[in-house]
């Protein structure tokens, strides 16, 4: 079993093979197909499902604005790599993803860009964004263009198949590769760099973090490294890094081998308000079937997000409209004819069906109420909700018999997507026709949507009063002594969308 002296020799040697090579031109060819992953596009892009298929996902409550992933053989990290990958909408549009490494195979100051040509994986081609490349080489003894070091590097490679599957609209790539980790170097990185960490463009680190210790000591190396890493501070991650390496632990080589380009976003990060390191999944070589826990190496999934404004979380476009008004129609109809329901695949909808939230179903004849359910939870994403408080409107509401498959043509669809509830002090804060309202009293609650103040004209106090007394069943006084929440409401209909509003 080698022994970290002889790692490093390795490398040395590497590193001087390397070097002494012509410098390669043209497009980058895939370096390390069928080696690190799978090299026929089918199998790939088979290898590359099956790991999405693992991925652990999170809310999408936040934007993603930077990932850091992993970069091992994908039987080892595949799985870490597309749980950070799944983080981010696959239909979101995109300029440039700025893809940044570490060498392994060589030491210099700055970082080297590529821009001879487009990169290249079984999956097709991807284009690299040259005139940037360019920009970014006028700053000359910061930026370096380097093919040579390109062309034999895997930190990057192995990102491009989860960014070619994942990623539904097309996008341009900006391939850099550090050389150092010196903190000033990184800190000037940063700022010439910090023009372009904006929300149409993602910033994806491709590092893994302990290298050969035994399995234990792995993980309690790596659980310092990653709350450094949380922290957003260069200055601890730095502090950690060195301690780890003062340890004793036996055969740790690093504990993060892209300690530069994790120092580089943090740099980003810390410059804009809001921004958050969030750990998305942990795991080690170990912890794979093919892995020996005699010697590991870590990896770990950390998204950097900001937060989405409550308009921009609801915010809904016409199509996801258009979308949620057929998905509770065909529902019903689906519903009624063969008393099943039938299994809604969101992989294909837009982020905003996809996020968690509540929603209302109201059905009207002829302008007449015909059934309303809803539920307030948000556990579920939006289109599985409006999916199934369809068919509870249409078959459940006790205040009316069932929706008959005859009369159904008959009915309008409305559908109001709900913001989060917050509890208010008094009344005095609601707002008639804006918001609507839950009453709490012990086991007891009830609501009205927005719309029903506008509807029925009714004052405050009605409103109060009708909402205890007929929905929470405690009385036309009872309000006052109960829990108040308030909501809004993104409410639309069929003849919403028919008349183009």
């Amino acid at each position: 079993m080698w022994t970290a002296r002889t790692r490093v020799l390795l490398f040395s040697l590497a590193l001087l093979l390397v070097f002494s090579a012509d410098a390669p031109a043209g497009d980058r060819a895939a370096a390390y197909a069928g080696r690190f992953y799978p090299g026929t596009a089918s199998e790939l892009r088979g290898t590359v499902a099956e790991c999405f298929s693992h991925a652990v996902r999170q809310d999408g409550k936040r934007m993603v604005q930077a990932v850091i992933v992993p970069h091992a053989g994908y039987v080892y990290s595949g799985d870490v790599a597309a749980s950070g990958f799944a983080q981010i909408d696959p239909q979101r549009s995109l300029k440039n993803v700025f893809l940044i490494g570490v060498s392994h195979n060589a030491a210099y100051e700055g970082a080297a860009v590529y821009v001879e040509g487009d990169f290249i994986t079984p999956l097709g081609r991807v284009p690299v964004n040259t005139a940037i490349g360019r920009t970014l080489l006028n700053q000359r003894g910061l930026f370096l263009e380097s093919n040579r070091a390109h062309a034999v590097e895997h930190s990057l490679e192995v990102q491009l198949p989860f960014l070619q599957y994942h990623l539904k609209k097309p996008f341009k790539l900006v391939p850099l590769l550090l050389g150092t980790a010196d903190l000033q170097i990184c800190e000037r990185l940063a700022q010439a760099l910090r023009p372009y960490f904006t929300e149409d463009n993602l910033f994806v680190v491709s590092t893994d973090l302990s290298h050969y210790p035994a399995y234990q000591e792995a993980v309690t190396v790596d659980r310092k490294t990653i709350d450094a890493v949380l922290s957003g501070s260069t200055e601890q991650l730095l502090r950690t890094v060195s301690q780890n390496e003062r340890s004793g632990v036996k055969e740790l080589a690093t504990s993060m081998c892209g300690l530069g380009g994790v120092m580089v976003l943090q740099e980003l990060a810390a410059a804009e308000k809001g921004r958050e390191f969030r750990l998305v999944q942990y795991r080690n070589s170990g912890d794979t079937p093919v892995g020996d826990k005699g010697q590991v190496v870590g990896y770990a999934a950390i998204t950097v997000t900001v937060p989405l404004s409550q308009k921009e979380t609801f915010q809904l476009r016409p199509d996801d409209r258009k979308q949620l008004l057929g998905i509770a129609r065909s529902t019903i109809q689906d519903y009624l004819r063969t008393q099943r329901v039938f299994d809604l695949s969101t992989e294909k909808l837009s982020s905003t069906l996809r996020t968690p939230c509540g929603a209302f179903v109201t059905l009207k004849k002829h302008g007449e109420l015909r059934g309303c359910i809803g539920n307030f939870s948000g556990t579920d994403p939006l289109a599985t909700t409006v999916q199934r408080m369809a068919i509870a409107a249409a078959t459940e509401d006790y205040r009316f018999s069932p929706v008959t498959a005859a009369e159904l043509r008959e009915l309008e669809i409305e559908i109001s997507v709900l913001t989060p509830m917050r509890k208010i002090a008094s009344s005095g804060e609601i707002e008639l026709g804006k918001h609507g309202i839950y009453i709490r009293k012990g086991d007891r609650g009830g609501t009205f949507l927005p719309q029903v103040a506008s509807e029925t004209g009714w004052t405050l106090d009605e409103f109060l009063g009708h909402c205890a007394q007929d929905k929470a069943g405690i009385g036309w006084n009872g309000w006052k002594d109960a829990e108040l929440y308030v909501y809004e409401a993104i409410v639309f209909s069929e003849s919403d969308h028919a008349a183009g509003r």
